[in-house]
């Protein structure tokens, strides 16, 4: 867009209220994510020496938008990246900007809005497991992901459903936010689409700091910048880099230190540092994770292993120095297994300890050696961590949500494609074959539109509300844990998350299949107490056959693992609802004093025939009030191009419980268009495009409750 072809304008708004191998010997990763330095680019660097960093590149995160960075002319905000103090030499490319961290103001951040997550970490228990493999209570999971470019990374989303929209939350512990490079920035802000939708499943996100390695650009002045002591010893970056976690609402750090040349005194700051960042931290809640590059000697060494050369920066003689270690992929059985016997000899857990396993390149063809790690017939070694797992996007070459989703599946799950009865005999060692899943579903009310934080269209009441693709993360569901458990005397119906119809969001749940038997599909696992009042509901549509429904509530768990859950079983009783929606209510007054456990579908086809069925929504409740409309709503920035308009806009948040707050437009006929959605306070609209010769636009913003019951609307208009 050229300067002249841009109007950049003080927007006239109105506000009305209410109505206002790793293993040794084996051969090193590709380095498919590396951008080689040069004039106007940013240079990738890689992880343990073969590990590509997030940049700009094709290769890198395909499908991800040319690095950008907002203008007085485009005010779109994106993730934040910095230096620690000092900057490149030359000037930055296209779309970069170049921020020192030890200058950033959470008072004069203009972004911070918008990048800010709201949603608290909830709580997680763990059920009974579906399968006899999976084990609670010895390794955990990691995943290093980078979803976009390290410049241009849109903070709330975008007008695309080609995204990450990672949804196999139940496994994991800890997410870090992957990327950085030496022509952008090396120290990331997670985005707060990522972090919401990590937090309403109990998973910590980290930010990443990335001191890349000099072959690839890095610098060690940045080291030293990032280690650097005031008059009075303290260390200003360690406080900065914990007020940005606390202002933008994420969990810690990932420290990976890979530039060579240091001395051992370098090696001393920087065990000073995380000492410093985490005892700033740790009364925030906040966390450390140490990547095994940077060693006691200063120097780059990776040991693949917890040992005498970089123990001091997990645990010295003073005590914790960081929450995890991240084992680089040159570990062996032979050195996990020394590590995590180091571990405990620290007074540390053995699963504190992450082993690398990269999935970059080969997915779930990746066979690291599994018994070194986590053998079957014994303890876990350690935890485990993988290195870009949104290889189940990037390697697909239909990149559709429902591709996409099914990859993702086959990747968590298994090619059996159902946790309870993982495939025998292969050797990809599934999440779900290894780690017990959790689950945060623990109060009423809870609801579940099946909603994974993308689509092709955004649907309302089982009506297209816009017909443009989207992402946002941070209007994700809490979808199923277990995808997907199917109790089933005969032929296994398929059971997926779709995108061509959905009842609100951007998917449902599709069974299909001939049901020669009746088919149970498992679905929550839950801890609600159930009372007089409480309610169960269900929206779905049949597609094609006849169709009986049965609802499951579980009132106790299996009696061991690998055991088929209890449910008690109740007729669902439907009413027409629209466009071939139906509703379906139980009153669970029965089990009034009870828990519920786990939540299920039963289908039943008469005659066996092939049936399609659609289950849009599920609620669980004894009542919810619709949430009170937000505080007035600002055009607080505007970018016109001729008949368009990119729209900044905030408002106060509504009182009491929200989930998340949607913008439509209303257009010249009375009808509403979606425009987006956030779970704070503000929201970027890009190119919204006037309606004929319309004097003004008209934009709501409604408060979401958790049943999806939406508040009345607070209004603001743009004049054209």
């Amino acid at each position: 867009m050229s300067e002249t072809e841009t109007e950049t304008e003080t927007a006239t708004a109105t506000a009305t209220d209410n109505g206002v191998d790793a293993r040794a010997g084996a051969p090193r990763p590709t380095r498919r994510g590396l951008l080689t330095a040069g004039a106007g680019a940013g240079a990738g660097a890689l992880l343990g020496g073969g590990r590509a960093a997030a940049a700009p590149s094709p290769t890198a995160a395909p499908g991800a938008p040319a690095a950008r960075a907002a203008t007085a002319a485009d005010p779109a905000p994106y993730a934040s990246y910095w230096f620690p103090d000092s900057l490149p030499a030359g000037a930055p490319g296209a779309g970069i900007v170049w921020r020192s961290l030890k200058q950033w103001r959470a008072e004069t951040d203009p972004d911070l809005a918008h990048n800010r997550a709201t949603v608290p970490l909830a709580a997680r228990f763990t059920p009974v497991a579906p399968n006899t493999t999976a084990r609670a209570g010895q390794a955990r999971i990691a995943s290093l992901v980078s979803f976009g470019p390290t410049a241009g990374n849109p903070s709330q989303g975008s007008a695309s459903a080609d995204y990450y929209a990672l949804t196999h939350w139940a496994y994991l512990d800890e997410l870090v936010f992957w990327g950085g490079s030496s022509g952008e920035g090396i120290v990331l802000a997670p985005n707060a689409p990522v972090v919401d939708a990590a937090h309403r499943n109990g998973v910590r996100v980290l930010g990443n700091v990335f001191l890349p390695p000099v072959a690839y650009g890095g610098d060690l002045q940045w080291t030293r910048d990032l280690v650097q002591q005031d008059a009075l010893g303290r260390y200003p970056i360690a406080e900065k880099l914990v007020e940005v976690a606390a202002a933008y609402g994420f969990d810690g750090w990932f420290v990976n230190a890979e530039t060579g040349g240091g001395d051992s005194a370098l090696a001393t700051r920087m065990r000073g540092f995380l000492r410093a960042l985490r005892a700033a931290g740790e009364p925030k809640g906040l966390r450390i994770t140490w990547y095994d590059a940077m060693n006691t000697t200063g120097g780059v060494g990776w040991q693949g292993a917890l040992n005498s050369l970089n123990q001091e920066f997990f645990e010295d003689r003073r005590g914790t120095v960081a929450d995890t270690m991240f084992i680089d992929f040159r570990w062996s059985a032979r050195s996990l297994a020394a590590s995590g016997t180091l571990a405990t000899k620290l007074g540390r857990g053995r699963y504190e300890l992450w082993a690398g396993v990269d999935v970059e390149s080969g997915g779930w063809n990746t066979d690291p050696g599994w018994d070194a790690i986590v053998p079957r017939g014994r303890d876990h070694i350690v935890s485990y961590g993988f290195y870009r797992p949104e290889w189940t996007r990037n390697h697909l070459t239909d990149r559709s949500p429902g591709a996409f989703h099914a990859a993702d599946d086959r990747f968590w799950t298994g090619e059996s494609l159902d946790p309870a009865r993982p495939a025998a005999g292969s050797a990809w060692r599934a999440p779900a074959t290894v780690v017990a899943d959790r689950s945060t579903v623990t109060a009423l009310p809870f609801a579940s539109t099946f909603n994974t934080g993308h689509g092709l269209r955004w649907y309302e009441g089982g009506e297209v509300a816009s017909p443009a693709p989207w992402n946002q993360l941070g209007l994700q569901d809490r979808l199923p844990g277990r995808r997907w458990v199917v109790e089933c005397g005969g032929v296994r119906p398929a059971v997926t998350l779709d995108f061509a119809d959905a009842w609100r969001g951007g998917s449902s749940l599709l069974v299909a299949g001939a049901l020669t038997a009746p088919a149970a599909v498992g679905l929550h696992a839950t801890r609600l107490p159930l009372t007089r009042a409480t309610v169960l509901e269900l929206v779905h549509r049949t597609e094609s056959g006849p169709v009986e429904v049965e609802v499951g509530v579980a009132v106790r768990e299996p009696a061991k693992a690998g055991a088929p859950v209890p449910y008690t079983w109740f007729k669902a009783a439907a009413g027409d609802t629209g466009p071939g929606w139906r509703t379906s209510r139980v009153a669970l007054a029965s089990l009034a004093g009870k828990t519920a456990y786990a939540l299920a579908v039963r289908l039943t086809g008469p005659g066996g025939e092939p049936v399609r069925w659609r289950l849009g929504a599920l609620s669980v409740a004894d009542g919810e009030r619709p949430p009170s409309a937000p505080g007035p709503v600002a055009v607080d920035a505007a970018a016109r191009d001729g008949a368009k308009v990119s729209l900044r806009l905030s408002w106060r948040r509504a009182p009491g419980a929200v989930r998340h707050y949607e913008a439509y437009r209303v257009l010249p006929d009375g009808t509403r268009r979606f425009l987006g959605g956030a779970c704070g306070t503000a929201l970027y609209v890009p190119g919204l495009e006037r309606s004929g010769t319309e004097a003004s636009t008209t934009v709501e913003v409604r408060a979401v409750g958790e049943l999806y019951t939406a508040s009345e609307p607070a209004r603001v208009s743009y004049t054209w």
